[in-house]
C-alpha cells in the first residue's frame, strides 16, 4: 500500500507576511500581503519576487530606498543575498520618513 498521502510526503505551503509602510504601501496598493513559500528564502529573492509581482508599478524603486526589518531585526545594512527569511516570519519595508 502506498503512503503518498501521509503528511511527511506532502509539501506544505507556508507564508511570509510582508508589510508595507507609507509610500511603499501606496506603491504596492496594499499594506500587507502573504507570500507563499516552500521553505526559507533570501531577502534578495523575496525582493525580486515582490518586484516581479508588482511589475509596472514604482514599488521596485521604492523597495530599494526602504529600511527593512525581518521580524524585529533591522537588516538594511546587510547583504540581502545572505539574509535568510524563514516561513512564518514577517518582513517590513519602511521608506525614509521626512520630518521628525
Amino acid at each position: 500500500m502506498s503512503d503518498t498521502g501521509s503528511p511527511s510526503n506532502r509539501t506544505e505551503t507556508q507564508v511570509i507576511l510582508v508589510r508595507y509602510w507609507a509610500s511603499a504601501r501606496e506603491a504596492a496598493g496594499t499594506d500587507t500581503e502573504s507570500l507563499a513559500v516552500d521553505g526559507p528564502v533570501t531577502l534578495l529573492d523575496l525582493v525580486r519576487r515582490l518586484a516581479d509581482d508588482h511589475a509596472g508599478t514604482r514599488l521596485p524603486q521604492v523597495l530599494e530606498a526602504c529600511s527593512v526589518l525581518v521580524g524585529d531585526r533591522p537588516v538594511k545594512s546587510l547583504d540581502p543575498a545572505t539574509v535568510v527569511v524563514q516561513p512564518g516570519e514577517s518582513v517590513e519595508f519602511l521608506p525614509p520618513f521626512a520630518g521628525g
